[in-house]
């Protein structure tokens, strides 16, 4: 069997004493894989193989892994011993199984995915083969390039594992610089879920918000909304929802209703998410006493008639 990672609760000073230094894989080279096997190198452990189809995979294994050389995924799996799987959630259950018909895994073998959706349950099929299952989802975006290495240092990781394997799981994300959190398998896609909601949508907004200060003639939107949203972030991350500021805390329904008009007619595919997110702010906003609620009256009316005629 393949050695695992030492105990993060332990500091080993004797080289002896050090977790077993990896030959690593990786399978499918896109922003994520590469970024974690060349914070692994820096630890320590040793890339050996990776695979990749497109230019841009191809690209970002010789930036991030140069001189490691790029093979099949089954070639991965017979070079490394622990092997990560980088690949779009959908793909993984088809991908593991794969494997396991082809006789690609090896007892012993640490075999690690990325996926947020996903727990340690859908390398079922892998552990009955040998293998020893991870899940290691890095809350963090990627780029595709090497500032990403650096990004791992302090990133939280949602670690699943079976019991037995948590330590070398936390072990290795603490090597990779990262910080481990303990997500149950249940629990696995409310947390992606919340990961998404608040990192994927929050892209969307805000490039919304850039093209309407452009439509509006701000010649930097990046610059006016910077210092913006950095102080909402810290605010909201401080405080949560004592954070709600805005017409909508305020009960300020005219304001709203001025809103939505322009949008009509300025950006009229940004009406429907404007709407849904004014009506989640309110909710949120009379729930924690910030609106009042002789106010909420007019401002869920400006909101209700927006969604109807948005229909």
């Amino acid at each position: 069997m393949t050695s695992a990672p030492q105990s993060p609760r332990s500091e080993p000073t004797d080289p002896k004493d050090r977790p077993a230094r990896l030959t690593v894989g990786v399978v499918g080279a896109g922003r994520v894989g590469p970024a974690l096997a060349a914070s692994l190198q820096l630890a320590g452990h040793r890339p050996v193989a990776v695979s990749g189809v497109s230019d841009a995979s191809v690209r970002r294994a010789a930036t991030l892994l140069p001189d490691v050389p790029l093979v099949p995924p089954a070639e991965v799996l017979a070079r490394a011993e622990l092997v990560l799987l980088t690949v779009p959630d959908d793909i993984l259950p088809g991908l593991v199984e794969g494997f396991v018909e082809t006789g690609s895994i090896r007892p012993g073998q640490l075999l690690v995915h990325t996926s947020g959706r996903y727990g340690a349950k859908v390398l079922d099929p892998a552990l009955r083969a040998g293998a020893l299952p991870l899940a290691l989802h890095p809350a963090m975006t990627f780029t595709g390039t090497a500032v990403d290495v650096q990004r791992l240092a302090g990133c939280s990781f949602g670690v699943t594992a079976p019991e037995e394997l948590r330590l070398a799981a936390e072990a290795l994300v603490i090597e990779m610089g990262g910080e481990p959190e303990w997500i149950a398998e249940e629990m696995r896609p409310l947390y992606h879920a919340a990961l998404a909601l608040g990192a994927n949508h929050l892209v969307t907004l805000v490039a919304q918000a850039m093209d309407l200060l452009r439509d509006a003639g701000v010649t930097a939107p990046d610059r006016m909304l910077g210092p913006l949203l950095g102080a909402a972030l810290d605010n909201a991350l401080r405080s949560g929802d004592a954070a709600l500021t805005g017409p909508v805390a305020r009960g300020d329904a005219g304001t709203v209703a001025a809103h939505v008009a322009e949008l009509r007619v300025h950006a009229p595919q940004a009406v429907a998410g404007y709407l849904a997110m004014a009506r989640a702010t309110a909710d949120r906003a009379l729930a924690h006493g910030l609106l009042k609620p002789e106010l909420a009256e007019d401002l869920l009316d400006v909101l209700a008639t927006g969604a109807e005629e948005t229909r």
